[in-house]
């Protein structure tokens, strides 16, 4: 297992990451699995045997229950050195004041993970979503505070724009508040949005990305394929809508040739997917999720694959995203003046 800094931090994450959304089972998440203690117990002693070292969670998967199961688990003093993150900010209660990234909202979330996790302390507290009606002021005051009380080591975002990132991090050097030191995108090869703006962010601004659903909820596990309906057991058999796929005939190229590079490598589609991600430079961690032993197995594997330049060309040439405006007018008279951050959207087109 490889770890690397988690943005401009001394903290070192496995590029793997184990993600637990399938804890619990319910409401909502439900569809996506209902683990138990001692099913989920394996699963994570599997993880920490391989080499992963930070347990994502958040308080709304499965209104609290996820973080309770994960707390039984690890819960007291760590071993083998396991981090975990969790997030904040979707609503907990029925009260006006149980949603947001209010200063009473997030402390008492924060308080509400503590016990339910059994911990002293959150390595990596996350803003789970944008909240436009609370001022950034009052949200970042609040995760310095809890970073100071000892509650929270390190703090970050997930799901921001690239205008939220960079006001929230000027915010904080105005203020001199804690400043995020990564954010956790949606990010895999049918779904390059983030090259837009996300990732050079994170190279500029050295923020850490850590990536959720990098299979697209499995579609990209090899599993999917053109003209066969979901397989039953899936996400999508269950009706799970997200990521939402604009172009279907795009998506099974894209398959295909994950397909085709995994036989001749003989690994799993969803390995070749999840390497593709590993080896992009903005990258720190994937975060992988699952129901079954096997699944988790499988994806570990990918932390060992290295793919050829040729194999990242080969799949560049089937999910590459247009080139918007203004980036194909850099692209077209700026090319010789870009930095490492612009290299992020503009590389695999310089490249083709």
């Amino acid at each position: 297992m490889e770890y690397r800094l988690l943005g401009r931090s001394g903290l070192k994450i496995s590029t793997v990451t184990m993600g637990t959304m399938t804890f619990g089972g319910q409401g909502w998440a439900k569809m996506v699995g209902d683990l138990g203690v001692a099913e989920a117990r394996r699963l994570v002693d599997m993880c920490i045997d391989a080499g992963v070292n930070l347990i994502d969670t958040a308080d709304v998967y499965s209104q609290g229950a996820c973080e309770e199961i994960l707390g039984e688990i690890i819960g007291g003093p760590r071993k083998n050195g396991v981090l975990v993150a969790t997030k904040a900010r979707f609503r907990m209660g029925d009260g006006p004041n149980d949603t947001g990234s209010s200063r009473y909202h997030l402390i008492s979330a924060c308080e509400a993970s503590l016990r339910r996790l059994k911990t002293d302390v959150i390595d990596l507290y996350q803003l789970h979503e944008w909240d436009g009606q609370t001022p950034l002021e009052e949200t970042l005051e609040a995760l310095d505070t809890l970073v100071r009380q000892g509650k929270v080591r390190y703090v970050g975002c997930s799901n921001f724009s690239g205008w939220h990132i960079m006001k929230a991090l000027g915010v904080s050097e105005r203020e001199k508040r804690e400043r995020f030191v990564s954010q956790q995108i949606h990010y895999t090869l049918e779904a390059r949005d983030a090259e837009y703006e996300l990732l050079p962010i994170s190279v500029d601004q050295g923020l850490g990305v850590l990536v959720w659903s990098p299979l697209a909820a499995g579609l990209l596990s090899g599993k999917h394929r053109r003209n066969q309906a979901a397989p039953e057991g899936s996400r999508q058999f269950a009706g799970w809508t997200e990521p939402p796929i604009r172009d279907e005939n795009r998506l099974w190229n894209i398959v295909e040739t994950l397909v085709a590079i995994a036989d001749e490598r003989g690994v799993s589609a969803a390995q070749v997917a999840l390497a593709w991600l590993i080896g992009r430079k903005a990258v720190t961690s994937v975060i992988i999720g699952g129901r079954t032993e096997a699944q988790f197995k499988d994806n570990l594997a990918a932390a060992q694959l290295k793919l050829t330049e040729d194999e990242r060309k080969r799949l560049d040439a089937v999910s590459l995203p247009p080139v918007l405006y203004p980036y194909w007018h850099q692209l077209n008279t700026a090319s010789d003046r870009l930095s490492e951050a612009d290299l992020e959207l503009f590389g695999p087109h310089l490249n083709r």
